[in-house]
């Protein structure tokens, strides 16, 4: 079919043109956005998935509806080795600046988000310091005590004070939170703590791996009552089919049922893995029926592209070694799949044990230590209980078995 009407969006954090799935985590977040500003109890959001089931999608969705509703906003992405300081600054200044001078303060919160982001320890020569581009006079005193934990507690306050002089809210939105360091992350959940308290109208939204609970409850113990966990996994067989059939028929073409069982097992329901084999079939196809035969002949595409940009990019980032480690999980875990008799055989379980990973490349496990750590830092695996390691992105197990 004609490639310059394909519908599909396989980019990353691209929105999809049918967003399938997520409505109860849109429905939820729409009461959020009408309770919190009459000051009724709500906690902050935490989404956690794998990589490719659309989190940072959900996330600027969340964003969008927010907008909507009048509120403030702002959005940042984590990395690792960098403070929270300028980029949180730069989310509150935006978020301040959409709602306006309608309340009181708006100067002095300004001037608060200003002393802030200039006190960066990273940054302590003149020469060096960040200007984050408030006109408003910086604000002394507040925020501005070197100690992250104290001043993001009395800048969210006073930013939560002016917005509740506005009659809204504000919704900071950070993507891949999981990166923060453990001093922002006490420091962030400190602030939530307080704001909960004192019922001001701000939220964080924040988006993670599957690890981000284990991470935020190492930090504060309080953490599992701070935040409202939402799980964002793979589509169901319904919902996957939505996010073909919709886009499809805008365009006047359709999926035969073949076709679209087809592009379930091939996919697996993972958000990112349907657009980009819907983007791929959808070329391929001689018809306005799609078929499974056409799903057949676009599928060695899908997958090259995948196999480059998806998997390939993250491989090559590892070392030799690394890669040892990660190929011997891939190994452990289609023996454990293979002993699962009601398991898809082209699905690794979520997580393999560490001792049996050391026992594949026939080494002790605190030999491995350092290569599993490294992995961790990139992105590439993650631990959400000791002993246990999984793959952060989809069908990584399968792709290293087929391709290396």
């Amino acid at each position: 079919m004609d490639p310059i009407r394909n519908p599909y969006a396989p980019g990353a954090g691209q929105r999809p043109p049918e967003l399938a799935g997520r409505d109860e985590q849109l429905d939820a977040f729409d009461i959020v956005l009408e309770r919190v500003p009459r000051g009724r109890p709500e906690r902050s959001i935490v989404l956690t998935g794998l990589r490719g089931v659309g989190k940072t999608v959900l996330l600027n969705a969340l964003r969008s509806a927010a907008v909507r509703a009048g509120w403030g906003t702002g959005k940042l992405e984590a990395r690792p080795e960098q403070s929270l300081r300028r980029p949180l600054a730069s989310a509150l200044h935006q978020a301040v600046r959409e709602l306006g001078q309608a309340g009181g303060g708006h100067e002095h919160v300004l001037g608060v988000v200003k002393s802030f982001a200039q006190k960066d320890s990273a940054s302590t020569k003149v020469r060096d310091r960040w200007n984050p581009g408030i006109a408003a006079p910086a604000v002394p005193g507040r925020a501005d005590s070197g100690d992250i934990e104290i001043d993001l507690v009395e800048l969210l306050t006073d930013v939560g004070g002016y917005a509740a002089d506005t009659g809204r809210g504000i919704a900071v939105f950070i993507d891949e939170m999981q990166d923060l360091g453990p001093d922002d992350v006490s420091a962030l959940c400190a602030a939530c703590h307080e704001l909960s308290q004192s019922r001001l109208p701000v939220i964080i939204v924040g988006a993670g791996l599957p690890h981000l609970p284990a991470v935020l409850s190492a930090s504060k113990s309080y953490s599992e009552r701070l935040f409202r966990y939402s799980r964002i996994d793979r589509l169901d067989r319904s919902a996957a089919d939505a996010a073909l059939v919709v886009p499809a028929e805008e365009e006047g073409a359709a999926y035969a049922p073949e076709a679209l069982t087809a592009m379930y097992a091939a996919t697996g329901g993972y958000p990112y893995f349907l657009q980009a084999y819907g983007k791929a079939v959808w070329d391929k196809a001689t018809g306005t029926v799609i078929t499974a035969e056409d799903v057949a002949v676009a599928a060695p595409e899908a997958e090259s592209e995948l196999a480059v940009g998806f998997f390939g990019s993250r491989y090559e980032r590892a070392t030799p070694g690394e890669r040892e480690y990660l190929k011997a999980m891939a190994e452990v875990g289609a023996g454990l799949a293979a002993r699962d008799p009601g398991g898809a055989p082209d699905l690794v379980p979520e997580a393999v044990p560490t001792a049996e990973v050391a026992r594949v490349l026939g080494k002790k496990p605190q030999s491995l230590s350092p290569a599993r750590d490294a992995l961790l830092k990139k992105g590439l695996i993650f631990s959400g209980e000791r002993g246990q390691i999984a793959f952060t992105v989809p069908h990584f197990g399968k792709y290293l078995r087929d391709h290396t």
